[in-house]
């Protein structure tokens, strides 16, 4: 089974299209000079279409149930069996037997929740993980209420026209206690009215996505971490496509509380090795780069295991991808040190693909995507 990369297309056209007679003797032959590097390469096509579809889905942190059928269904579709954990995590064997390889993306994304209901019928909010106001600020949003009805309606400053406000006003912080609500798009002009719609304290608010893919650039909230189970999800379609001889198991899990801390708090009793796919922050003390995959050294709460951050670093190498190493702090941490935390006996490590504007409207290049991919498949089928 040959599969559908970039770099096989190629070869195998360039072949047929010279009507080299011997067509075959060379297809066998580029299969087996390639050293099983075409197992490295995503399908784009496919990845941005799971992307899509994930991005479909609201999923903030609590939410998962919608997104957790899609991705079990999707698995299932595969052909592979799934379970779920009962905080609600996809989890799915993609092969192999013994000292098991966990490699964890998680599906939920920052939101907000009803904090209380003002007087106006505007929503005073919190946070759901780092959604902070500077970010939100004028974003369509979803309010999912406890009867499963959903209604619109958007980020605003309080009071909102710039006309109307004090140059104070104007200068004055971010602040969803003090001077940022969100507005209803319906008829309501009291606390009343919004009660009587079935919108309540603890609601959950999604924020909207704005997915926008301009050439290699891909633009939206919640790349953390959508991108990144996507690539799972390519991940397994490989593996089916082209059944590689895994020298150990390898689970593919997708955690649903990432974004709060506990995403890998449960992972299966026998896993030896944990490996997040998580993103990398741009800026200007950090190495990492959109168009590089970076092995984490330490985030704002750990050191993650050595001698694995090592081999991820001779992995890279040996295959010659694009890396760098990096430290995330003061306030990045990942599923990895989560599971480490909780007190698992592993080794624990992480690979990111390079992002910039974390938690706000985020960018990506797919240069980083591939390089990231490829680190991921390498290191799985060591």
């Amino acid at each position: 089974q040959i599969g559908s990369t970039d770099n096989l297309e190629y070869r195998l056209n360039t072949v047929v299209n010279h009507k080299n007679e011997n067509y075959y003797f060379h297809i066998i032959s580029c299969l087996k000079d390639d050293g099983g590097k075409h197992m490295y390469s995503i399908d784009e096509t496919y990845f941005i279409k799971q992307l899509n579809a994930l991005m479909d889905i609201d999923s903030v942190t609590g939410m998962y149930r919608n997104i957790q059928n899609y991705v079990t269904d999707e698995l299932t579709r595969l052909g592979f069996k799934c379970s779920e954990s009962r905080k609600g995590a996809p989890v799915c064997s993609l092969g192999g037997n013994g000292n098991p390889l966990l490699i964890t993306a998680h599906l939920d994304e920052i939101g907000l929740t009803v904090r209380h209901i003002n007087d106006d019928g505007t929503l005073q909010v919190r946070m759901i993980g780092g959604a902070y106001p500077y970010s939100t600020i004028n974003e369509n949003v979803r309010i999912y209420t406890f009867d499963n009805k959903v209604y619109t309606g958007s980020v605003q400053r309080h009071p909102s026209s710039v006309h109307i406000l004090t140059e104070e006003e104007r200068l004055s912080a971010l602040d969803y206690g003090k001077n940022v609500c969100v507005l209803l798009d319906e008829n309501v002009r009291n606390a009343d009215d919004v009660r009587k719609l079935g919108i309540d304290i603890g609601c959950i608010i999604a924020l909207e996505p704005r997915t926008c893919i301009c050439g290699d650039f891909i633009k939206s909230r919640f790349l953390d971490e959508k991108a990144a189970a996507a690539m799972l999800l390519c991940a397994a379609k490989t593996v089916k496509e082209l059944k590689p001889d895994f020298k150990r198991e390898v689970i593919a899990h997708f955690g649903v509380y990432e974004e709060e801390g506990h995403g890998c708090s449960y992972i299966p009793d026998n896993v030896a090795d944990i490996l997040s796919v998580d993103i990398a922050p741009t800026g200007p003390l950090q190495n990492s780069d959109e168009h590089k995959v970076s092995v984490l050294c330490q985030d704002c709460l750990m050191r993650y295991h050595y001698e694995m951050t090592q081999e991820l670093i001779n992995t890279a190498k040996e295959e010659g991808i694009n890396y760098v190493t990096d430290i995330f702090d003061p306030g990045y941490s990942t599923d990895s040190t989560c599971a480490a935390k909780s007190g698992y006996d592993i080794r624990y490590g992480a690979i990111c693909f390079g992002v910039s504007n974390s938690h706000g409207y985020e960018r990506i290049h797919m240069d980083g995507i591939r390089a990231c991919y490829s680190l991921m498949m390498a290191y799985m089928l060591k």
